[in-house]
């Protein structure tokens, strides 16, 4: 795949497999093109050449926001919107959320059912990580992409974090974590893959 904007570019024979039940650890250094190779996979950029496909079908080919229902995408600085963390959990269904599959999400990005009526704006870092993975998973969707989710975080919240990813991924939903934390991607990957392709 190749991306190239404002005349530089920015991606170029980027490769990339993420398989059901697994951990993908995407590593390159800041500033490498992880997030706009992310970005390309739900189709908030397009690339100049090449292809992306899910389950064999091209996501060109797919309606823009039935895409994003199947792949999530949790962008390194998550956005908090006003009011509780089930506000921020329904925010953008097209059905009603139901407390039991809010408290599942939750549960599922290692948050309790109290999480469910506290302020979204009250949090802290990796509450707000944890609560946009959570939002991701109400949509059920079938793969997990995340952009630098521990970066802002110290390191025994990190590790919650991750394993929370981890458990995710043993339960079958495809997770692929952009990082350029190396020893961390390794804790919890099933393979770490250089954005050139390589093995790390």
């Amino acid at each position: 795949m190749r991306l190239a904007r404002d005349g530089r570019t920015v991606l170029d024979g980027a490769q990339l497999r993420v398989p059901p039940g697994e951990v993908t650890a995407l590593i390159a250094p800041s500033g490498a093109g992880k997030s706009s190779l992310l970005r390309c996979v739900v189709r908030l950029l397009a690339p100049d050449a090449g292809a992306i496909s899910l389950d064999g079908v091209p996501v060109a080919d797919l309606d823009p926001r039935a895409l994003r229902r199947r792949v999530g995408l949790v962008a390194q600085t998550p956005v908090m919107l006003p009011g509780t963390v089930r506000n921020n959990l329904a925010y953008g269904l097209d059905a009603p959320l139901s407390s039991a599959a809010a408290h599942d999400a939750l549960r599922a990005a290692g948050l309790d059912a109290t999480f469910h009526d506290r302020d979204a704006h009250a949090l802290s870092g990796g509450e707000r990580a944890r609560v946009a993975i959570a939002r991701a998973l109400v949509r059920r969707p079938e793969a997990l992409l995340l952009d630098e989710p521990t970066a802002a975080l110290d390191h025994d919240v990190a590790l919650l974090v991750v394993d929370a990813l981890r458990a995710l991924a043993d339960g079958g939903l495809a997770v692929c974590l952009a990082t350029h934390d190396l020893p961390l991607a390794r804790r919890v990957a099933d393979r770490c893959v250089a954005l050139d392709g390589s093995a790390a």
